[in-house]
This record gives structure tokens, C-alpha cells and sequence, in this order.
């Protein structure tokens, strides 16, 4: 029986169908934001996300059942249990933030769908080197922050006031977003040379310390997809040598 409907489990007609049921889901859950919708039609987009919910505790039901104790050895089986365990519990008074997260359903997908779960153990493998990235990004934004607070927070307080405005700003500078005109430019009609702090600053931050992210992110899915290529190459080779055996075994027994 757990042979069966793990096999079962595991087959691309019924992937794909939670796949569908997930993204189905998704749009019940937009629909449930607008008044209009739910006031036309509120009883079934309430019953199909109880349905959608019903399919996702079957689903995982079936998992509990067709894996036993190795269902709670995969982390992303232990994700979709805290996500339709956070769908499960009733938003009345004092848990509507709670039933708000019924959103998080649609990250569901990720576990379903592989090229998604190799994004993300992708990234999760690059987080100790993008640590130590944002250790030194923090170092360079409290040394900049320091520097703007006191050689601009005088005449610009709303901007470099306190190392807490300096730091948000200096943020806002990093992401390129009205940096020029909207900051840089005013300053630099009363501080003629502050294009000496804040263009070093850009390139440090934006162009390189930024572009040192991605790169360890791309790096670390690129060993993930190396991996998984090699792990489905391996067990490609067993199965040939499997049947090799058996067609061996075979022609043993004929002679």
C-alpha cells in the first residue's frame, strides 16, 4: 500500500495537478480581497478554498502515509506541513494576521516544482558567503553613515540629521532610486565637492558589493543544478546496471 501511493505521489500527472490546484488557489485568495467579488459570488470562492484546502491536507496525508518517519526527513515536506498547518488554523478574533498568511499557500509551488526548489537551495547555499557580504556592507554603510551625519547633517537634517536618517539615505542612494536629483544634486550646491564622498560610495556599494551578491548566488545555484545533474546521472547508471544484471541473470538461467 505505501509503495503504491508513494509511486503514486510521485507521478507527473499528480505534480501537476497540485501545481494547478496551487496557482488555482491563488487566484481564490485575490478574489477574496475584493469587495465586489465577494459580495457577487463570496459562498463559492469560500467553498473552492476549502476544497483547495481539503486537496492540500489530502495530499499531505498521503505523504505521512506513503512515507512514515522519512516524510519528517525532507524539509520541504516539513514546509508544507507549517504552511497548511498556518492555513488549517481559524481567523477569528485576534488571529486575522494568521488568516492573512493563508497566502503563503502559494509557496507551495516551490516544493512542487523542481527548477523552483533548485532556485531556492541555490540561494540557501550561498547565504554563509553572502553573510560575510553583509557584514561588509554594514561596515561600509555605518563608516558612510558617520561621515554624511557629520559633514552634511548641519544644513541637510531631514536627509543626514542623525545616523539613522544618514543610514536610510545613504540606503536610498545605493539603490539608485532619485539619488541624483533628488539628493546628491541639492547637496552639492552647498557641499561642492560631497561628489568626493557619495561617488566612491556608489561604486563601492552598488557596483560592487551588490554585483558580489548575485555572483554568489549564481555560483551556488550553478553547483545546485552540477549536483542534481549528477545525482540523476548516478542513479541512471544504477538503474541500467540494475537491468543489466537482471537480463545477465536471465541468460544464466536459460543455459
Amino acid at each position: 500500500m505505501r509503495h503504491w501511493l508513494e509511486t503514486r505521489l510521485e507521478t507527473a500527472l499528480v505534480r501537476n495537478t497540485i501545481i494547478g490546484v496551487i496557482v488555482f488557489n491563488a487566484v481564490i485568495l485575490g478574489l477574496e480581497t475584493s469587495d465586489e467579488a465577494m459580495t457577487r459570488a463570496g459562498a463559492l470562492i469560500t467553498a473552492l478554498d476549502r476544497i483547495c484546502l481539503a486537496i492540500f491536507v489530502v495530499e499531505l496525508t498521503a505523504k505521512l502515509i506513503a512515507y512514515g518517519s522519512r516524510f519528517f526527513r525532507s524539509g520541504w515536506n516539513l514546509f508544507d506541513a507549517v504552511i497548511i498547518g498556518i492555513a488549517l488554523v481559524p481567523g477569528g478574533q485576534g488571529l486575522s494576521v494568521l488568516r492573512s498568511l493563508r497566502i503563503l499557500r502559494v509557496l507551495r509551488v516551490i516544493s512542487v516544482a523542481p527548477r523552483l526548489r533548485r532556485v531556492v537551495e541555490g540561494f540557501v547555499r550561498a547565504l554563509p558567503g553572502m553573510g560575510s557580504v553583509f557584514l561588509l556592507m554594514g561596515i561600509i554603510f555605518y563608516i558612510g553613515a558617520v561621515m554624511a551625519t557629520k559633514l552634511f547633517g548641519a544644513s541637510f537634517p531631514d536627509w543626514f540629521g542623525d545616523l539613522g536618517r544618514s543610514l536610510y539615505t545613504l540606503f536610498q542612494i545605493m539603490t539608485l532610486e532619485s539619488w541624483s536629483m533628488g539628493i546628491v544634486r541639492p547637496v552639492l550646491e552647498v557641499y561642492p565637492y560631497a561628489w568626493a564622498f557619495f561617488v566612491p560610495f556608489i561604486m563601492i556599494t552598488t557596483f560592487a558589493v551588490v554585483n558580489l551578491l548575485v555572483g554568489l548566488i549564481v555560483n551556488s545555484m550553478q553547483d545546485a543544478h552540477s549536483e542534481e545533474e549528477t545525482a540523476q546521472t548516478e542513479t541512471y547508471r544504477d538503474e541500467v546496471l540494475e537491468r543489466l544484471k537482471a537480463i545477465e541473470a536471465r541468460l544464466d538461467t536459460r543455459e
